[in-house]
């Protein structure tokens, strides 16, 4: 009975877990969107994906900056070094974002997107291969829960 429970136990440690699973899927969504940005050749078609993916963004940005991250932060120790780049990128990010909500000129907006898609792809690697990992680790007893909270507060955003 014992050799069974660990067996079942050795397996769940090598799944994907939600929290996790749940950050990548939103990685992968906006990965797309960009490769829809990049396919269209109308101009309006690529601002409706472009605005798409600013909500993609931002919603995700939320998730990580309310739930994921200040976990990362107080429950790992290489967590504070992490985060702190995390939310400086994560910030260049909102600040190109807004200012192309604000630009009008189809040459500089198409510009300063391929800067957005440039940081973000930057941000998403460092996450994918560092602070994720240390996640699956580090906060295994935490991930079911952050999990929630975050379908919650996702939802919640989504609502609004």
């Amino acid at each position: 009975m014992a050799q069974r429970k660990k067996a079942k136990r050795d397996h769940e440690k090598n799944q994907p877990h939600e929290a996790i699973a749940m950050l990548r899927a939103d990685h992968q969504r906006v990965r797309d969107l960009f490769q829809e940005y990049e396919a269209a050749t109308d101009p309006q078609a690529k601002r409706d994906i472009a605005k798409a993916a600013f909500v993609e963004l931002e919603t995700h940005a939320q998730l990580e900056e309310q739930i994921f991250y200040p976990t990362v932060n107080e429950e790992t120790e290489e967590g504070p070094e992490l985060v702190k780049e995390a939310l400086e990128e994560h910030q260049t990010v909102k600040q190109l974002i807004q200012e192309l909500r604000d630009t009008r000129d189809v040459k500089e907006f198409d510009a300063k997107f391929t800067t957005l898609v440039r940081d973000v792809e930057h941000h998403v690697e460092e996450e994918e291969s560092e602070m994720l990992p240390l996640a699956e680790v580090e906060l295994e007893g935490d991930l079911d829960q952050l999990q929630e909270e975050m379908q919650t507060l996702k939802q919640e955003i989504m609502a609004s």
